[in-house]
């Protein structure tokens, strides 16, 4: 089926239809939720949560611009209030204060060397995490991000650049060594602003 096919049909209500559209997104949607979650049981909750809202709001997509890009904000959203909501945001970023990583595949000289960076990612507290993932993945402003997470912008910018010096940190400490291209692709999604 066509994309705008199968969108009218789940509309329609067309059960088969809302199990294509979950099949064809939920891999890449489970990859966003992933980078939020501190465990694999807590990015299926928010890939369901997700899908539950985005198939809840399908009447309001226009057909105007890319309907993955319009998933994956939903998700965003939906695991930001997953993480308030279960308290998991707030209580990391008070001791932050103290004190499936899209690299493209080519730059990668192995899926071992990739799982090791996303672990290291994930291995950071909720809150640099959390705003390294909106900052240098998904393209937010410092300013949207303090609204989304109900903190400063000068925190969001702390949070950044704090996760950025843990993560080279962490990289370091579990030995993952990168290729020159890889140093490339992580350094330019990481660059201070």
């Amino acid at each position: 089926m066509i994309e705008e096919t199968l969108i009218k049909a789940c509309i329609a209500k067309n059960a088969s239809a809302f199990e294509e559209l979950y099949k064809r997104y939920s891999p890449k949607m489970l990859a966003v939720c992933y980078r939020y979650a501190k465990t694999r049981e807590d990015a299926e909750d928010m890939l369901q949560e997700g899908f539950i809202k985005v198939f809840g709001c399908l009447k309001q997509f226009k057909f105007l611009g890319s309907f993955e890009g319009w998933v994956r904000k939903i998700m965003v959203h939906n695991c930001i209030n997953y993480l308030k909501r279960n308290k998991k945001f707030n209580d990391t970023l008070e001791i932050t204060n103290e004190n499936s990583l899209c690299i493209p595949e080519d730059y990668i000289p192995s899926l071992i060397q990739a799982k090791q960076v996303v672990a290291c990612i994930r291995s950071l507290p909720v809150g640099y995490r959390t705003v390294l993932n909106l900052y240098a993945l998904e393209g937010y402003t410092h300013a949207e991000i303090g609204l989304m997470l109900d903190i400063k912008e000068s925190s969001s910018r702390s949070q950044y650049v704090r996760a950025k010096a843990l993560l080279k940190t962490v990289l370091a400490k579990n030995n993952v060594i990168l290729t020159v291209e890889s140093q490339e692709i992580i350094e330019q999604l990481l660059r201070a602003n």
